[in-house]
């Protein structure tokens, strides 16, 4: 189309000055375009040429947080994280000892508060602060506390561990019901029962915090609640170990709930 526009060419049909006047336009156009790049590309040079001085400051904050970050991880949070696994280990064969064991009274002593002159959980905590082991040191001595029934400390350290863990998640859940359980608490008991509950679903919590949820519900004249949990258990847990007798509970539950 752009023969029709060379020096000299006078169109002589109707189409082809249609042509013409489109070609004209489009060029114009274009040319409309290239004029607003390139003034908009000098107002960003002027831009950065007024503020570079600003610009590299922010660029320079950037990159140190990032190489601060990445430093920070490799040479401060690894080596403290494995400096913190090395030590807990002794305080956690203690902690298996007292589960497995007969002295268990003394090994949770020890598991909490060290023994050969090695970290208890309670050091870990303190010394290894912000790190994976201390929160999980958090689990374990809520639970030694559970154990030895300091049922308040129990509590603080329990609600400290923070999980996203099958089975460890429940657990600390259930353990603080448990400790609620022990303090005459019920209400709390059954919060953190329920809330054991329903944080995973498989065939060991789900179903053992299910049934005590149940059993706590029928305790504060709330049977219509217990028969809801103890069905779920009958139709969803059929082959846990809470199932073997809960037709017992059901029928007792149906019972209070028709009255």
């Amino acid at each position: 189309m752009a023969t029709y526009n060379k020096r000299g060419y006078k169109p002589k049909t109707k189409i082809e000055k249609e042509v013409v006047v489109e070609v004209d336009e489009q060029e114009s156009t274009t040319a409309e375009v290239f004029n607003t790049l390139d003034e908009s590309a000098s107002k960003t040079e002027e831009f950065v040429e007024k503020n570079q001085k600003y610009i590299f400051m922010f660029i320079g904050v950037v990159a140190v947080v990032v190489l601060g970050y990445l430093g920070y991880n490799e040479f401060i949070a690894k080596p403290k994280q494995q400096n913190a696994m090395n030590d807990m280990f002794q305080a956690q064969k203690y902690f298996d000892q007292a589960v497995n064991g007969v002295e268990k009274d003394s090994l949770f002593n020890l598991a909490l508060n060290g023994g050969e002159g090695k970290y208890g959980m309670l050091d870990i905590i303190e010394e290894y602060s912000g790190t994976p082991s201390a929160n999980l040191a958090h689990y374990y001595a809520g639970t030694a506390y559970l154990r030895l029934k300091d049922y308040k400390n129990a509590i603080e350290y329990l609600s400290d561990f923070k999980s996203d863990d099958e089975i460890l998640a429940p657990l600390a859940k259930g353990n603080i019901g448990d400790a609620f359980v022990q303090l005459n608490q019920p209400k709390e008991a059954l919060d953190y029962y329920e809330q054991a509950a329903n944080m995973r679903n498989n065939e060991y919590t789900t179903p053992m915090y299910l049934y005590k949820a149940g059993a706590i519900a029928l305790d504060l004249d709330k049977a219509g609640k217990a028969l809801d949990y103890f069905n779920r258990i009958k139709e969803e847990y059929p082959n846990s170990t809470e199932a073997a007798t809960i037709d017992v509970f059901i029928g007792k539950a149906q019972v209070l709930a028709s009255k």
